[in-house]
């Protein structure tokens, strides 16, 4: 497939804390995008079971709200990597922190032992923001700080997969179009 005809995977992942390989995916998001037109081919979000709860850290808990309740039908890691790599096949990874959100999906291909069928290439939102946004003004290129001056809402308090996937889309879009 054509480097242009490929799709874009934006995605997010919530975690139980900030070290791939220690701390687990407790949700994914991704929101399939064409190159082209910008429409969402496909939106997919999961809360995926983790192994060793006492390794969660209480901040990651705190901005991703995780409960056991709330978590009581979480897929194994290896069926949300299965469905989400089946969706992104082919696609250019994009996130708004690749190198932590690529880190812990990369992390779970390699846990799980499946092959990773998407592009090798990455997309970092925050660059794309630096590059078309500071010489007007933008102070950070934190998520809700690019969205707040692209006239966006930001992300919720409790951080959920999906919301800042689709959150990193509408930033993606729009700095685009500029």
């Amino acid at each position: 497939m054509e480097y242009l005809d490929r799709p874009i995977a934006v995605t997010d992942v919530e975690t139980s804390g900030l070290i791939a390989g220690h701390h687990e995916i407790v949700e994914i998001g991704l929101v399939l995008v064409d190159q082209k037109s910008f429409k969402i081919l496909n939106a997919y979000e999961v809360k995926t079971k983790i192994d060793h709860p006492e390794r969660f850290d209480e901040t990651a808990r705190g901005l991703n709200g995780y409960n056991e309740a709330d978590w009581a039908d979480a897929k194994p890691l290896f069926k949300a990597m299965v469905c989400y790599n089946t969706l992104a096949k082919e696609a250019i990874f994009c996130s708004h922190n690749v190198t932590f959100d690529w880190g812990f999906i990369d992390q779970a291909y390699k846990q799980i032992g499946l092959k990773n069928l998407m592009d090798y290439h990455r997309l970092d939102i925050p660059t794309m923001a630096w590059l078309k946004l500071m010489s007007r003004g933008l102070k950070s290129v934190s998520l809700d700080n690019v969205a707040k001056f692209l006239g966006l809402e930001p992300e919720p308090p409790i951080h959920r997969a999906i919301n800042g996937a689709m959150l990193a889309y509408e930033v993606l879009k729009r700095l685009t179009n500029m």
